[in-house]
């Protein structure tokens, strides 16, 4: 991430969080629809971005375009647009971030927001006929939306269903399991936590689990969430990744790394 849009996103949940309650699910879900109009007006994108327009008239352009929308809305892309990005593409993700960050923050720590969007993922990259329907460029965005509702509706939060809609509708060239892995990320961070996907042969038992979490912690300094993947080709052992970082102990890993030594 460049130094400018860090410094920007920075700026953005400092007003996220200034907004407090007023920043409610409502909120959140606009914030999310706004960075979908933006996306899909050029000239508008062109005009909010560029770091050379005035601050005030871009506020003014936001008050007009989303005049419909809450205060909260409004105040958080006005800081969005007040701030220097270091592309087109790192103003929509801040947009993006914001909107999430709202949506969480309506279910308190603790919620299960992160386990329910780890289900979808797991079941998305489970069904290939699901994973076409959501990440075809054929399909409008709006029944894609409508195709999250049916399948989530019933069985997850309104926090998850409202994230995973509007991220269907608006992949910005993101795979389905990439896309939803960022938005658990910006969950766990709002939560004060990093999420850790850890890979086993066989299931781990809650204090095999309770045990890991607590070691990670103890690494990194932070409160982790545990998604766990059964892979039985991993044989034995442990793989864990946490964003870019990769502790792999796995069996499979190391019977690889022998034969490429025996082979050398």
């Amino acid at each position: 991430m460049r130094s400018a849009t860090r410094e920007a996103l920075a700026s953005t949940r400092a007003v996220l969080s200034d907004l407090g309650s007023s920043a409610d699910l409502a909120a959140g879900a606009e914030i999310l629809a706004s960075g979908r109009a933006i996306a899909g007006a050029p000239q508008l994108l062109g005009l909010l971005s560029d770091p050379t327009a005035d601050p005030a008239g871009k506020k003014v352009l936001i008050d007009r375009v989303f005049a419909g929308q809450s205060n909260a809305t409004r105040a958080v892309l006005t800081a969005v647009a007040g701030s220097r990005w270091s592309s087109q593409q790192d103003l929509l993700a801040g947009i993006e971030d914001a909107g999430i960050r709202a949506v969480a923050a309506t279910a308190g720590p603790g919620s299960p927001i992160e386990s329910e969007l780890f289900a979808f993922e797991t079941a998305v990259r489970s069904d290939a006929g699901l994973e076409l329907a959501l990440g075809t460029k054929l399909g409008s965005p709006a029944q894609k939306g409508a195709l999250v509702e049916r399948l989530l509706g019933p069985k997850a939060s309104q926090q998850t269903v409202t994230i995973v809609s509007a991220l269907v509708q608006q992949p910005r060239g993101r795979r389905i399991g990439e896309l939803v892995r960022d938005a658990s990320r910006i969950v766990a961070e709002q939560d004060g936590k990093l999420v850790a996907t850890v890979v086993t042969a066989t299931a781990l038992t809650t204090a095999q689990s309770a045990r890991v979490a607590r070691g990670l912690a103890e690494r990194y300094g932070k409160d982790i969430s545990i998604n766990q993947v059964v892979d039985p080709t991993v044989v034995g052992g442990v793989r864990v990744q946490i964003g870019g970082d990769v502790i792999d102990g796995t069996v499979s890993t190391r019977l690889s790394e022998l034969r490429l030594q025996l082979a050398g």
